[in-house]
This record gives structure tokens, sequence and C-alpha cells, in this order.
């Protein structure tokens, strides 16, 4: 019993939980005109199964190319900065997120990530549902105008904060 004890602690020494220094991020990965991506946690880094998570980092005044990420879906946290998302078949529609907000983009939605502040770089944590990258550019001529949309949450519908 002490064998197979010490062979499971010994396992799970190795095996078990992962700290990846921030400033060890791998830049290695599918990108999008004006955004530097990295990664910190996936398979080839971490033995990752189900999960890819990393950072996004845009210049001020600056946006990305319109893409998507294929079949996974994709959560964006924003540390510092104020985010502008534009979504749809033609970049149609906007919102806005600031530091403490989460985004969620749902599969092979077009969308594109703008750095709404002129003056202050946009750092966000990425976090997606498999542990490949995907990102496929897409060639979008956006709409001038698009339309602003405020989510609204369904568990608190009518609620105030």
């Amino acid at each position: 019993m002490t064998e197979v004890h010490d062979h499971v602690v010994e396992r799970w020494k190795h095996d078990g939980v992962r700290v990846i220094p921030g400033n060890q991020l791998d830049p290695n990965v599918p990108s999008t005109p004006g955004m530097d991506r990295k990664a910190a946690i996936n398979f080839a880094r971490a033995g990752a199964q189900k999960l890819w998570a990393g950072t996004v980092t845009i210049k001020p005044n600056a946006k990305t190319g319109a893409h998507h990420h294929g079949h996974l879906e994709s959560i964006i946290y924003v540390v510092r900065g104020r985010a502008r998302m534009r979504w749809g078949e033609r970049l149609q529609f906007t919102a806005e997120a600031g530091p403490g907000d989460f985004i969620f983009v749902p599969p092979y939605v077009p969308h594109q990530e703008i750095n709404a502040s002129r003056d202050q770089v946009l750092e966000c944590v990425l976090v997606r549902s498999d542990g490949e990258a995907i990102a496929i550019n897409l060639d979008i001529e956006p709409v001038e105008k698009p339309e602003t949309v405020l989510w609204i949450d369904p568990i608190h519908r009518g609620t105030v904060a």
C-alpha cells in the first residue's frame, strides 16, 4: 500500500497543479492582425485536455481584424482598459466592457476586438473550450454604424444592481 501511495504522490508532484509564470507565455499561437496573443495553458505547455488560456494585448486606439474561433467557445476577461467588441456577419453589433467584465463569444461568431481607449493599452485574459488554438481570420466589410446591444441577464431580468 505504501508503494502505491508513494507512486500516486510522485505522479501528482509532477502531473498535478501547474504554475505558468506570466513572463513565460508562448507567443507562437495563431493570431489575428492588431493583437498580441500569448498562450499560458494548453496541451503542449500544461497537458490541458479541454481548455486553452492565455492573454491578449491591444495597443491604444487599435483594433483587430475580423475573425472567429471555429467550434470553440471563448471567454474574455478585461484586466485593464476598455474593450469594444463588434460582431455579426458585417460586424453590425457592438458592446463595451471594462476592467472586471467578462465577454462570452459563442462558436463561429465573427467578431473584432477594439481598444476603445486612445491612450491606455487593453489587456485581457482569454479562455477557450478546447486545448487547441483556432483563429480564422475573415475578410469582412463592416457596416459604418453598428447597433449597440446591451446584454440582459435572463436570470436576473428586472433586478436593479
